[in-house]
């Protein structure tokens, strides 16, 4: 998803907002022929996102600075890791440096908390999947952030698959037709090769969905005790996907249920940027 003309569009777009006019400071401070070396610095541990768009962000400002990423997104690094380093004009390193740390620190805290949550539901089967809950315009980032981290990505968007909901129920059934009917008929109208998924909030529920032939059953906001018992009445008929209320805290319980999925809204909506810096380490 995050291909290079993705990454160039949203970073050409960030410097534009940064430095519309150019960067005043440099400008005025920075000698037109001074040059800077400078490195990327991990200030606290962590995994490795997005060294392709640092590099961009450095590339559009000016294709004379040099960048040399020195891990792969997915690398977990200790602090104090020089993770890239950077060489050029140095007014165009110091006006790339604040667009290029927002993306990468913004990135690599997304898939160190991944990462979290993946390493807490080891040994269960259970996958840790994104949401839709991203920032506008910078999904494809933030998703191969997910990635990164050890997760996985649910649709990328609602062009993707079918995802019944408590909402799209309601207004189904409003005419009078059954929960099982509207998806059979929901079924026939899509494509054979659709995933079809229907979210539902008490057992009672699934029975009537199942009958319908669904791929993905969303179980929402279940308990711990509902879960266990959702995974006994499903049994195999359906990949389940476990939503809401899901933290640090709960995941691994949420994932010993047998739950096949468990998704994550705030992988992307509630991460913090990780302490990542940009050293001059030489300024002739």
């Amino acid at each position: 998803m995050l291909t290079p003309q993705i990454i160039d569009a949203a970073v050409a777009a960030a410097l534009t907002e940064d430095a519309p006019w150019g960067d005043a400071t440099s400008e005025a401070v920075i000698p037109a022929d001074a040059t800077a070396t400078a490195r990327l610095v991990a200030r606290e541990s962590g995994v490795l996102a997005g060294g392709a768009v640092f590099a961009a962000a450095m590339r559009l400002t000016d294709a004379a600075i040099e960048t040399t990423v020195r891990q792969p997104d997915g690398a977990f690094f200790a602090a104090g890791s020089v993770l890239a380093q950077v060489s050029g004009p140095a007014r165009s390193v110091l006006t790339a440096e604040r667009v290029a740390l927002n993306f990468i620190q913004r990135m690599s805290g997304i898939a160190t908390f991944t990462a979290r949550y993946v390493v807490a539901v080891e040994g269960t089967g259970a996958r840790i999947v994104d949401t839709r809950k991203t920032t506008p315009g910078l999904r494809a980032f933030e998703r191969h952030a997910v990635v990164a981290g050890g997760g996985h990505n649910h649709r990328y968007s609602l062009s993707d698959a079918v995802l019944v909901k408590d909402n799209h129920l309601a207004v189904l059934t409003a005419g009078g037709l059954s929960v099982t009917q509207a998806l059979r008929e929901v079924r026939r109208r899509i494509g054979h090769t659709v995933h079809l998924e229907v979210e539902v909030d008490r057992i009672d529920q699934i029975e009537a969905v199942l009958a319908a032939g669904i791929d993905t059953i969303m179980l929402d906001n279940f308990s711990i005790d509902e879960l266990r018992e959702g995974v006994r009445v499903v049994h195999d008929r359906a990949t389940i996907e476990a939503s809401g209320g899901v933290n640090l805290d709960t995941v691994r319980a949420i994932a010993e249920t047998g739950v096949d999925l468990i998704s994550v809204g705030a992988l992307t909506h509630s991460t913090r940027a990780l302490d990542l810096g940009l050293d001059v380490v030489l300024a002739p």
